[in-house]
């Protein structure tokens, strides 16, 4: 097919859809309505701003192998055909990324079941950026926790329980954001397994989340954390930014989790609405 017969049938299709989705968006609206999930406590009461939590995905975005997670290759432009396209090629742990349980389990949840009633969810927010500023092999504990719980009150029900390591503004450096010492171990903040076993044991959080490259801590020799929280049915999410900028508890965490069959995980576009 010639190329100006591919751009007058793309135009056709555009018109046309126009017309169907005018026709349909009262029956749409009906449906959606229809197949909504019932919405979290957290959402009763409003939000009056929404803070992007999202580092971008690209090929410059430091990766725990050390080579890039996406390629884009564009097949089409829109000088030479009358629109844009581009093919991907993309790490499913890559930038801003959820870990869905079976990205450590034989047999748990792709990312694309994971209910989308965990995927808006109360955000808490564990600041340790203080002791990791000193320390880059912090990491979140039981006494984080606590000291969380006396300040704000219970973990809410279904919740993400978040880690403010501060490591989000290293993200510009690969080395610094890696903290490869040299000797091939890397070095950033993450979850204890005893912090992780309190949450799986006292909690229903839904979520753990890391402004770091591994929910695991860089010098882990064994993944545990990744080990006890996600064949547990809970997901992880890597690599989150703009911790420093929603506060510690109050916020509703929107997930922008990609939905491809059997995924391990995926890029997210993750929103906190506070």
């Amino acid at each position: 097919m010639c190329d100006v017969c591919v751009m007058n049938s793309v135009k056709e299709r555009m018109l046309s859809r126009r017309d169907f989705f005018k026709k349909t968006a009262a029956v749409g609206a009906a449906a959606t309505l229809g197949g909504m999930a019932a919405a979290p406590a957290a959402m009763a009461a409003g939000h009056g701003g929404v803070v992007d939590m999202t580092h971008k995905l690209s090929p410059d975005f430091p990766t725990f192998f050390g080579v890039p997670g996406i390629s884009m290759e564009q097949p089409f432009n829109f000088a030479e055909h009358g629109f844009n396209l581009m093919n991907l090629s993309i790490n499913e742990h890559t930038a801003t990324h959820i870990d869905a349980p079976l990205h450590f389990s034989a047999d748990g949840n792709s990312v694309d079941e994971i209910p989308v009633s965990d995927l808006v969810i109360p955000l808490c927010v564990i600041h340790i950026h203080a002791k990791a500023a000193e320390n880059p092999d912090a990491q979140v504990t039981p006494d984080d926790l606590k000291a969380w719980i006396a300040a704000n009150g219970p973990i809410p029900d279904k919740a993400c329980v978040a880690m403010h390591s501060g490591w989000a503004a290293k993200s510009g450096d690969a080395a610094a954001y890696v903290g490869d010492s040299g000797d091939g171990v890397k070095h950033f903040p993450g979850f204890h397994i005893e912090a992780t076993q309190m949450l799986l044991e006292e909690t229903t959080a839904a979520a753990m989340a890391v402004d770091t490259l591994s929910l695991d801590y860089g010098p882990s020799p064994d993944f545990a954390t990744h080990y006890a929280w996600l064949p547990n049915g809970r997901y992880g999410i890597e690599n989150l930014a703009g911790l420093g900028n929603v506060p510690a508890t109050g916020a509703t965490l929107v997930v922008g989790a990609p939905n491809h069959v059997g995924g391990t995980g995926g890029p997210a576009r993750i929103f906190a609405m506070v």
